[in-house]
């Protein structure tokens, strides 16, 4: 006779990690819905127990949709976390459409095993970041997967905002003589992971510039300096939002490597690891391109704000309808085409 004993399918308390009977549909997915999720995202506007989310609509105003994916690897690194990163990542990316954000969904893919702890953590960052961007979580979904299919968690948001009518930022806008201001210092986002990544030391922790761009951008449209042309400096960094921008726009833009800040920190790592600052992710960061009459005032303006307190004009545009090319001037005064990357430099950071 061989010992036996029963075993109940379902765990009577709280598990320590996320299972695959999480995402099924049953007990467990109530138990973690009401433990993270509601715990946190909760809001008395809305809802939390319904699959969708009924928004007031503000009249007069334009739409602006986004939706992003994050995979960071670590989920937690100097400065921020995943969770964050999805908020931000997803209040930028409207911001810089010249858009108040007003509403995100988010879609968890959980892999089994994943702490509770970690997922719990996730989760109060996100509704922290959310508090600070002035934006509500309304909406969302929950998929588990087999252990070993995932990498603990991924983050797929959805953001809504409002334009107003006649803000229009288009490459289409960009003119011969703007210039092209850059919001602050740059490769930090993409060094900060690296730096937990690869298990390196330096004299000053790297800090990831992880934060809402939306303050010092809106303080810009109230202030009626309305930028030709943002775009936030994520994968591929400065030089790859400054390519496509000019591909876009037709133009040629000119800028000057001396007048780009990079801190001493990420700059010294980007030596150790063989990389272009220039191309490294940032998501705190981002350029726009003005009329040269506004670049004093615009500055004053973003310099007036943290996150954007080293903002600065580090080009211009040169000419347009011509060939669609980006080029740095050195301090000996020689040109350079920036070209775009042909792999992937800096694999889960964003």
């Amino acid at each position: 006779m061989h010992d036996f004993s029963l075993h109940c399918p379902v765990p009577i308390s709280r598990d320590a990690t996320i299972k695959l009977a999480h995402g099924g549909g049953g007990r467990l997915m109530q138990q973690l819905l009401q433990s993270v999720f509601f715990k946190h995202f909760a809001h008395d506007a809305f809802s939390p127990e319904t699959d969708s989310a009924v928004l007031p609509f503000p009249a007069e105003k334009q739409l602006a949709f986004t939706t992003d994916s994050f995979v960071v690897r670590p989920l937690f690194f100097p400065g921020g976390n995943i969770g964050t990163l999805a908020v931000n990542g997803t209040v930028n990316d409207l911001a810089m459409a010249g858009a108040k954000p007003l509403w995100i969904s988010a879609a968890f893919v959980l892999e089994e095993g994943t702490s509770f702890d970690v997922l719990d953590r996730v989760a109060a960052s996100m509704r922290e970041a959310a508090d600070a961007a002035g934006v509500v979580i309304v909406t969302g979904d929950t998929k588990i997967v087999d252990k070993g299919k995932g990498d603990g968690v991924y983050i797929t948001t959805s953001g809504v905002g409002v334009v107003d009518p006649g803000c229009v930022i288009h490459p289409s806008q960009i003119n011969t003589g703007d210039v092209v201001v850059l919001s602050g210092d740059i490769g930090r986002h993409g060094m900060a992971v690296m730096s937990v990544r690869e298990g390196l030391a330096f004299e000053s922790d790297i800090l990831s510039d992880c934060a809402p761009l939306t303050a010092p951008v809106d303080a810009l449209l109230q202030a009626g300096i309305t930028p030709r042309m943002m775009r936030d400096c994520t994968r591929g960094g400065v030089a790859s939002a400054l390519i496509e921008i000019a591909a876009a726009a037709r133009v040629h833009v000119r800028v000057q490597s001396s007048l780009i800040p990079v801190q001493p920190t990420v700059r010294a790592a980007c030596e150790l690891l063989g990389l272009d600052p220039l191309y490294v992710a940032n998501e705190g960061c981002f350029i726009c391109f003005l009329p040269k009459e506004l670049a004093e005032s615009g500055i004053r303006m973003l310099q007036k704000h943290d996150v954007t307190r080293n903002a600065v004009v580090i080009g211009e545009v040169i000419e347009t309808q011509g060939d669609a090319t980006v080029s740095i001037r050195n301090e000996l005064g020689l040109d350079r085409v920036l070209d775009l990357l042909s792999g992937e430099q800096l694999p889960r950071i964003c």
